[in-house]
């Protein structure tokens, strides 16, 4: 070391005061120097599967905007005369007056710390170009989701969430398998009328997704009533959130709880408080949206009569492909399939719509090749089929029989490993003529709402009902419905949830 070259073996109180004046300005230089990130801020940007940081990432590959990328428009007379390349900064004390401005207005407790600080950064200082992609897309969603949140008397705030969840990419799919805009699990989509099939996945639905994380919000606002909470149980699920609150030996708030959740959970309500910041005061962080292709106000829906695929009507409208996908990403195959007793929407740029009805007919028949003709009649033949599991059988095995695929079976039955126990009833899409019953199960619709499955069916539940009104209206009683659910003496009815009534 430098220091002990030094000459001070005859003063050694002076080399002592030396050493401490060294420690102290590296102490500051690494804390609050000008090249220094703080910690927080460069801990979760070293998170490489931190999912926030992920979902904003997934923008980079998503072809949404004019010109293919995202060009951004300054404003002349912008209200802090920014440089077009400027990117300001500010101190703390910046941060916390301006969060506390929103939080007096708000439902939910917008408190700063370093860990909002960090995601704050994120957002405003390494990630500005994905930012001005992000704004963009939320000219096409806040709208929908702004008349939602005020349908349900619910947070307006709670728009922000999606960009938590999918940065507002439609197509975005966590490593878990969550999907779509809300981030959907396969189980708590399916609760809330969320359908999956090999051609649909509603989860992805703008709409309807909107429609069920509302659902969800308000379910969990009655269980927990604290907004905080309610936003670490969208991410960690209800269980995880209370039990959380048994090891903090029964704390109500999450800054209380925080410790006890899981790792991306902590994250995930201060990523919330920051997108809340940094959506509120883009101008003086010199954020401005990128120019999307299609606004709220710009689009269209109407109803499709007979199948046809995006190719079908790329060619006739002259719309890229890709655009029909992000405006209609509900259709997994680029195949709009219409099923008996359901309405399939298409969502096209409104001056686009006067095209699609003069030339509907040509666009149903326009095949341009044998292998679309095909993937059409496939998709027009889909039903479901429930398999009951015999003794030596494998996902593969079963796979294989219905022609689809191990990841297909998992996905439809929420099955994590690789294994099934026999006597499991498994729900598979096939394709063809309507099979006839075999011994591996029975085959229904899938677009009953009460549905026949040998020796039970299943039934909706609806806002209101309980297990005596239930078994009442399908004249059985509460014990049977309990034990064919496999009910303990704590359950819970959500609306939109299937549960087994006995048909004998």
């Amino acid at each position: 070391m430098f220091i002990e070259q030094l000459n001070f073996s005859n003063h050694t109180t002076l080399k002592k005061l030396f050493i401490t004046l060294i420690y102290i300005i590296f102490s500051l230089i690494s804390t609050n120097g000008l090249w220094a990130q703080p910690q927080s801020a460069y801990a979760v940007d070293q998170f490489q599967d931190d999912p926030i940081a992920a979902a904003l990432d997934s923008l980079h590959n998503l072809n949404l905007f004019e010109k293919g990328y995202a060009k951004i428009v300054y404003p002349k007379n912008s209200k802090y005369q920014f440089p077009a390349d400027s990117v300001p900064k500010y101190d703390d004390g910046v941060y916390e007056a301006r969060l506390a401005k929103l939080d007096a207005a708000s439902p939910f407790d917008l408190q700063y710390n370093p860990v909002v600080k960090g995601y704050i950064q994120m957002y405003t200082l390494r990630r500005r170009e994905l930012v001005a992609r992000m704004m963009a897309l939320s000219q096409f969603y806040f709208p929908m989701f702004e008349e939602q949140l005020d349908k349900y008397n619910l947070p307006l705030e709670l728009k922000y969430l999606a960009i938590c969840e999918s940065a507002l990419n439609p197509l975005a799919k966590s490593k878990a398998g969550a999907t779509g805009l809300w981030q959907f699990m396969y189980p708590t989509g399916k609760i809330y009328g969320l359908n999956v099939s090999s051609y649909v996945d509603e989860r992805c639905d703008p709409y309807k997704s909107t429609i069920a994380a509302c659902e969800y919000f308000k379910y969990l606002y009655g269980l927990f009533g604290d907004w905080q909470m309610v936003l670490a149980a969208y991410n960690g699920g209800p269980g995880t959130v209370n039990r959380a609150i048994r090891k903090s030996g029964g704390k109500r708030t999450y800054w209380e709880i925080r410790p006890f959740l899981p790792k991306e959970t902590q994250g995930y309500v201060p990523a919330f408080i920051a997108v809340n910041y940094v959506m509120s005061y883009t101008s003086e962080h010199n954020l401005y949206s990128a120019i999307p292709k299609k606004t709220f106000l710009e689009v269209d829906t109407v109803i499709v009569k007979k199948q046809i695929s995006f190719e079908q009507i790329s060619a006739v409208l002259d719309i890229p492909a890709d655009e029909l996908m992000y405006l209609n990403p509900t259709y997994k195959k680029r195949i709009i399939p219409v099923m008996p007793d359901e309405i399939s929407i298409l969502t096209l740029p409104a001056n686009k719509m006067g095209a699609f009805i003069t030339n509907e007919n040509k666009i149903y028949n326009f095949l341009n090749n044998d292998s679309l003709n095909s993937q059409l009649v496939l998709a027009s033949q889909e039903t479901m089929k429930i398999h009951t599991v015999k003794s030596g059988e494998h996902l593969s095995t079963i796979a294989k029989r219905y022609g689809c695929t191990v990841a297909d079976i998992k996905q439809w039955n929420s099955i994590s490993g690789s294994t099934v126990k026999p006597g499991k009833k498994l729900t598979i899409y096939v394709y063809g003529k309507k099979p006839a019953s075999t011994t591996g199960g029975s085959t229904a619709t899938p677009t009953n709402t009460t549905k026949s499955q040998g020796g039970f069916k299943l039934y909706t539940v609806k806002k209101g009902d309980t297990l005596f009104k239930i078994a009442q209206q399908n004249k059985t009683t509460v014990d049977e419905l309990k034990r064919l659910n496999k009910f303990g003496s704590k359950y819970t009815l959500m609306p939109g949830q299937k549960i087994k009534v006995g048909t004998n």
